[in-house]
């Protein structure tokens, strides 16, 4: 039988410093951080006072979380608001975020990035003779992407797709 390794051992003040420079590193929700002080071995009332104290000392703001991650899934991935909101509740982030979170996708960016990306498709979903069966394969990508399903097909319509 194979012996594990021990774990170090974090006290907490080391625990409170390896947290500063995750947090430090990218925008981390909650649940991100709670998740690092379980690998590190805290649980509990010690796990959540080091969660108090890196929101008191900013590192951790679900806010400015939800707003970044809204921010750069949009543009660099190029999701709609509804895959957006899903992941962000999948994290634990609260109404009140989400919905500041989607005050950062303007709509006409919001409506032309759809556009780009159902024309981009399009040239892809040449293969499908039938145009209906192309119109809805459009769709669908679209709306797997998290694109409101009535706004995706007023933009195929509008386009002409």
């Amino acid at each position: 039988m194979a012996q594990k390794s021990p774990k170090a051992v974090y006290t907490y003040q080391q625990a409170l410093e390896a947290l500063q420079h995750y947090c430090a590193y990218q925008d981390r929700c909650h649940q991100e951080a709670r998740q690092k002080l379980r690998e590190l071995g805290f649980r509990g009332d010690e796990a959540e006072s080091i969660i108090v104290d890196l929101i008191g000392e900013k590192f951790l703001d679900e806010e400015r979380f939800a707003r970044t991650y809204a921010r750069g899934k949009f543009r660099m991935k190029r999701w709609g608001r509804y895959r957006i909101k899903r992941e962000l509740k999948q994290r634990e982030i609260s109404e009140y975020c989400i919905r500041k979170a989607m005050e950062e996708i303007e709509e006409t960016d919001y409506l032309e990035t759809l556009e780009a990306e159902l024309l981009r498709r399009d040239r892809q979903e040449k293969k499908a003779k039938h145009p209906y069966l192309r119109r809805r394969k459009l769709a669908n990508y679209a709306v797997g992407r998290g694109f409101e399903a009535p706004l995706v097909w007023e933009t195929i319509n509008r386009l002409g797709l």
